[in-house]
């Protein structure tokens, strides 16, 4: 089970084993497990495997966490090409940092759950047309709904 909830200006994304994945939302920085994984590389933690990649001077993250692929965007003023959504892949989880032109980066993706974040995150919800109550906490159990993408909005 995958737990993903706001907690002092941090995304924690936590799995069963109680691994954590930390994502400053005011510098950008990613942690596993108190470990800095701010540099393009491939990293394997506490039985998570996480690649950074970079790519016009930004920094991308794709996990594979309890055999699900979760992707970190923190900056959305790239272009889109194929190598960059070749690393994207089979996206289960994505975490993107909000903006309306987040939401071209978001179709070009298809992810199956979005999850929004910074302070105008419903700019990027509302340019979707997607209107979903804000929760503490989002808990992921069973296998996702390929025919719908879920939008979770994070307090």
């Amino acid at each position: 089970m995958l737990e993903i909830y706001n907690e002092n200006n941090n995304l924690i994304i936590s799995d069963s084993s109680k691994n954590n994945i930390v994502l400053n939302k005011e510098t950008s920085e990613v942690e596993l497990d108190t470990f800095d994984v701010t540099y393009p590389w491939e990293y394997e933690k506490s039985w998570i495997l996480l690649e950074v990649k970079e790519y016009e001077d930004r920094l991308f993250y794709n996990f594979l966490i309890e055999g699900k692929h979760l992707v970190i965007i923190n900056d959305d003023t790239f272009e889109l090409k194929e190598d960059i959504l070749s690393f994207f892949g089979d996206v289960d989880i994505l975490i993107i940092k909000w903006s309306k032109a987040a939401a071209k980066v978001y179709e070009n993706i298809e992810a199956k759950v979005v999850i929004p974040y910074w302070e105008e995150k419903d700019i990027f919800l509302n340019t979707l047309w997607q209107h979903v109550e804000e929760v503490e906490i989002y808990k992921h159990k069973w296998e996702f709904d390929i025919e719908n993408t879920e939008f979770v909005n994070l307090k």
